[in-house]
């Protein structure tokens, strides 16, 4: 049997996370069916794009009628492989120039899968073509490229999702309903954050020329034109600042972002971070692969920590927030959550969901992440209602852009070796035009950067 969402049917005042949590506690699979199938397209055909396709087209009758990719061969692939999971069986038009797709194909939604670098631009394009947007997570290589995506958002009146997942994981969201809401740590004080998975790509590949089924000049867009040195797909591209912003920009803004939602936190009040290249110092990547940060709030400390060598702090949670309150502990990653009280309570302990019996197609899907995929579903769920009902979705872009740009700060500390205190509210960072002049890369011509003020 399966649950049918309709838009007559939405269930108001209730939290949609709320709803969609119960739901999945059921144990009922259940479709998201609007009047008629929304038209989505897909920028970005690569590991993740496709795996957020995929998990949309489980959870709604939609059709993907467009997919662009500058790689050709990645492309061809995709389309084999919409055809085959989306209901009508049809391939998707196929594009190399994103902007040719979202002229021609009048979409409903558009889910962006590509490098960091380009998470602004085809955003903000992809509002004011008209359509809904999906998009991954750190939503923006500068803290100006975020604040015009919020801006665009809210001018073309569009539902922006960020790929932050994490709060719509099911025992996530169990931790922060029965032991963080429900008062079980206490008086809150400090937060630790952590990664420490060997992901620094620590290669020296040669320079080579560029094979024809890949447009090495699209694909780097606005950013600075390196040497082509092989293919930058899965992690090449993330071993370096011109495309993003290191471990912290991927795996710091997953928990922080988890750790501002559960303990409802907004901007930090101030940031510092230190840190570099401590061990590999031979190989082409130039992220740190050391580093720390600490996001300042009023008697609380939210302090990041990651190391691409050596051996996690805590082996059973090498990639996880640990939050502590005078009452008890709360330890939380991708894959459980573990409470210890304080004196002679009770422990508790929740695993993270898996549906590879509901979902057999997920075991044979390439690359994909099996303990996520439930909540990348709950996420596309979530995203849809908020079409729908014409809200803010759980991981709005706005809440998106206060992870990310923290983030890009702590990363803009460890660079002028001071502290980042950010004002949103005339974008700069007080006291320090030089800090300041860092929040907006240049880009490489003719690509322009984009300004809150003119989207």
């Amino acid at each position: 049997m399966s649950f049918n969402i309709h838009r007559r049917t939405l269930l108001k005042g209730a939290t949609a996370t709320g709803l969609l949590a119960a739901f999945q506690s059921s144990g009922m699979p259940f479709l998201f069916e609007a009047d008629k199938p929304y038209r989505v397209g897909l920028i970005g055909t690569g590991w993740y794009g496709k795996s957020d396709l995929f998990r949309l087209i489980q959870v709604s009758p939609v059709e993907v009628v467009a997919l662009c990719d500058v790689d050709k061969n990645m492309l061809s692939e995709a389309a084999t492989m919409v055809s085959q999971r989306q209901k009508s069986g049809k391939k998707p038009r196929l594009y190399t120039d994103y902007q040719k797709m979202l002229v021609e194909s009048a979409l409903d939604i558009v889910l962006i899968g590509t490098p960091d670098h380009w998470h602004a631009l085809q955003t903000i394009d992809a509002v004011k073509a008209g359509a809904h947007v999906y998009v991954q997570k750190p939503i923006s290589v500068d803290v100006i490229e975020g604040e015009a995506m919020v801006a665009a958002a809210r001018k073309y009146n569009k539902v922006v999702q960020v790929g932050t997942q994490r709060k719509s994981t099911p025992h996530l969201i169990d931790a922060k309903k029965n032991i963080v809401d429900a008062g079980l740590l206490g008086k809150i004080s400090h937060v630790d954050m952590c990664c420490y998975f060997h992901m620094r790509n620590n290669d020296n590949p040669a320079v080579q020329p560029v094979p024809d089924f890949f447009d090495y000049e699209m694909w780097t867009g606005p950013a600075p034109m390196r040497e082509f040195d092989g293919l930058p797909h899965i992690r090449w591209w993330r071993a370096f600042m011109e495309y993003g912003n290191g471990i912290m920009g991927d795996m710091c803004v997953h928990m922080l972002d988890t750790v501002r939602w559960m303990l409802a936190l907004g901007w930090p009040k101030r940031i510092t971070s230190t840190g570099g290249i401590y061990v590999d110092k031979t190989a082409k990547s130039n992220i740190p692969d050391t580093q720390t940060a600490v996001f300042e709030y009023d008697n609380l400390n939210c302090v990041w920590q990651h190391r691409s060598w050596g051996t996690p702090a805590d082996p059973e949670y090498p990639w996880a927030f640990v939050i502590y309150g005078d009452k008890g502990t709360l330890r939380g990653s991708t894959m459980k959550y573990d409470f210890t009280p304080e004196g002679e309570g009770q422990k508790i302990h929740k695993d993270v969901v898996y549906e590879k019996e509901k979902y057999p197609e997920d075991v044979k899907e390439p690359r994909i992440e099996l303990n996520a995929a439930p909540a990348t579903r709950l996420h596309m769920l979530n995203f849809l209602n908020a079409i729908e009902t014409k809200t803010k979705p759980i991981a709005d872009i706005e809440e998106g852009h206060i992870s990310t740009a923290s983030c890009i700060l702590a990363n803009l500390s460890l660079k002028t070796g001071r502290p980042m205190v950010y004002d949103p509210k005339t974008r700069q960072v007080k006291g320090d035009a030089e800090a300041t002049a860092l929040l907006q890369r240049s880009y490489r011509k003719p690509w322009l950067h984009p300004y809150p003020d003119k989207v």
